[in-house]
């Protein structure tokens, strides 16, 4: 499942990747894909407190931030 964030400052793409959580089961993969540089510490933060795991994250030459995240419990 993809979560478009782009364009949003913090803490909406935090919120948008909780409401995607919400609806996927443990184990499921989701990207979300961010502009706001802030995600690369609100995100990783975000899924430790919620028990999610963060496969990879990287910032495209366009300037995107891409993260995948295993949801957890």
């Amino acid at each position: 499942m993809d979560v478009d964030a782009r364009f949003l400052l913090c803490p909406m793409p935090v919120i948008r990747l909780s409401t995607a959580m919400a609806k996927v089961a443990t184990g499921d993969q989701l990207t979300i894909r961010c502009t706001d540089p802030g995600a690369l510490y609100d995100i990783p933060a975000w899924c430790r407190l919620e028990g999610h795991e963060i496969l990879k994250a990287h910032t495209e030459p366009s300037g995107e931030i891409v993260i995948v995240v295993r949801a957890g419990r």
